[in-house]
C-alpha cells in the first residue's frame, strides 16, 4: 500500500487551512458570541427546550434550526458549546447530580441519542476531567504503527503519536490479523483510556466491572468548542499522579480539537444508552433538524 500519495504540500495547506477556519470561528465568537446566543433564544424558541424543559411543545424545536442562518458556514456545535458555557463550572472538577442532568439533557436533545451518567447502576468517579493524548494501541498479535496507516487514516495528523509499548486493558482488539474486523478498526481508532479503576464500587465488583467497562461505548465532549466524538473504553488509566483523569487515541483528540499544543483540556465525558449498538464511533455533530 502506498502511504505517500497524498501531497506534502497539499497536506501543509489543508492543515493551514483548517486551523485558520477553526481560529476564525473561535474569533467570531469572542467579538459576538453573545449576540448569537441571544438571537438564538428569540428564534423559535430552538435555545428555550434547554432552558425550560418542563415546556413539551419545545422539545421538538432544535437549537441549530433555530439559528443556522446565522451560523450558515460555521460549525453547528459551536452554538452547542455557547449553550454548555451556562451549565459547566469554570473549574475542572465533578459535577454535582443537578450539573450532571442539565448537560445530559441538553447533549441528549441536541445529539439525537441519549447520554447517561449511569448505566447498569455503574458510573464513574466523575464526568468532568482533563484529557491526554494517548498513543495508539497494538490491535491484534504482529501489529505495528505502520499498519495503522491507510486509506481512511489521516497518518499526517495520527502517525506521530506512536504506538504503547504494552496492551490495552483488555488485550488486543482481534485475536488475530484475519480475524481483524472494520468493526476492530473502529475501536482502536476512537479509543478511550478511562480511570475505571476509580468507579465506585469497582473493588468489590472487579469482574462485573472490567467486564461492563470493555469496549464501553462513550461520548467525549471538548465544552469550549462544542465537539464531540463517540469512542469505547479500550484502556484503563491515567494514573492519578498524573493529574488527567482520561486519555484518547490520537484520532479522539483530533476530532475534539486537542491534538495539537500541550494536546491535554477539559472535556465532559458519559456513558451511551445504545442498547442495540447502532451508533457509529467518531465525531459527532448536533442534529441540523429536530
Amino acid at each position: 500500500m502506498n502511504f505517500t500519495s497524498t501531497s506534502p504540500h497539499y497536506e501543509y495547506l489543508r492543515k493551514k487551512w483548517t486551523g485558520r477556519h477553526r481560529a476564525i470561528q473561535n474569533k467570531f465568537w469572542e467579538k459576538h458570541g453573545e449576540s448569537l446566543k441571544h438571537l438564538a433564544l428569540g428564534s423559535l424558541g430552538g435555545l428555550m427546550l434547554l432552558a425550560a424543559p418542563h415546556q413539551p411543545q419545545l422539545l421538538s424545536q432544535n437549537l441549530i434550526v433555530s439559528s443556522k442562518s446565522a451560523l450558515k458556514g460555521f460549525d453547528r456545535n459551536v452554538l452547542l458549546a455557547k449553550v454548555l458555557s451556562d451549565n459547566v463550572p469554570p473549574e475542572v472538577r465533578p459535577l454535582d447530580p443537578l450539573e450532571e442532568k442539565n448537560i445530559t439533557d441538553i447533549l441528549s436533545r441536541n445529539l439525537g441519542f441519549k447520554v447517561v451518567t449511569q448505566l447498569n447502576n455503574i458510573r464513574l468517579n466523575r464526568n468532568y476531567g482533563l484529557i491526554g493524548g494517548e498513543q495508539h494501541l497494538y490491535r491484534y498479535p504482529g501489529d505495528n504503527l505502520y499498519a495503522h496507516a491507510d486509506a481512511t487514516s489521516d497518518w499526517a495528523n495520527y502517525g506521530d503519536a506512536g504506538i504503547a509499548p504494552g496492551l490495552g486493558a483488555w488485550g488486543y482488539f482481534a485475536p488475530s490479523k484475519t480475524s481483524f474486523t472494520e468493526t476492530d478498526k473502529q475501536k482502536e481508532r476512537y479509543y478511550l483510556a478511562i480511570q475505571t479503576f476509580l468507579a465506585p464500587g469497582f473493588a468489590e465488583n472487579f469482574a462485573r466491572y472490567r467486564d461492563f467497562f470493555k469496549f464501553r461505548k462513550m461520548l467525549v465532549v471538548n465544552p469550549k468548542t462544542g465537539q464531540a466524538v463517540v469512542a469505547v473504553i479500550g484502556d484503563a488509566g491515567p494514573a492519578e499522579w498524573t493529574g488527567k483523569h482520561l486519555g484518547g487515541s490520537p484520532e479522539v483528540m483530533n476530532a475534539i480539537g486537542l491534538a495539537t499544543g500541550s494536546r491535554k483540556g477539559p472535556v465532559l465525558y458519559f456513558f451511551i444508552d445504545d442498547p442495540e449498538n447502532e451508533l457509529p464511533l467518531g465525531p459527532v455533530s448536533v442534529r441540523s433538524e429536530a
